[in-house]
């Protein structure tokens, strides 16, 4: 499949998002949590977006973009 470059940015933008939340508490974890919240809310409308533009199942795309920034290929 066939994935566009923004969806990966976003993806991975988000995933960087959620790993700043460890070892936060208090205001400064609900301040980044907030900026989570927002990069993920992105990325599942472009998500969204893109399965719509291509007729191709959501869910399909939403793990097919979380599988090449979570556990990418091997290079080589």
């Amino acid at each position: 499949m066939d994935i566009p470059d923004r969806l990966i940015a976003l993806q991975q933008t988000a995933d960087a998002e959620r790993a700043k939340l460890t070892g936060l508490d208090g205001d400064e974890r609900e301040a980044q949590w907030k900026r989570w919240y927002e990069a993920a809310v992105e990325i599942q409308a472009a998500v969204t977006a893109h399965a719509q533009e291509t007729d191709t199942p959501r869910g399909k795309i939403e793990a097919a973009v979380k599988q090449v920034v979570r556990h990418p290929a091997p290079e080589g």
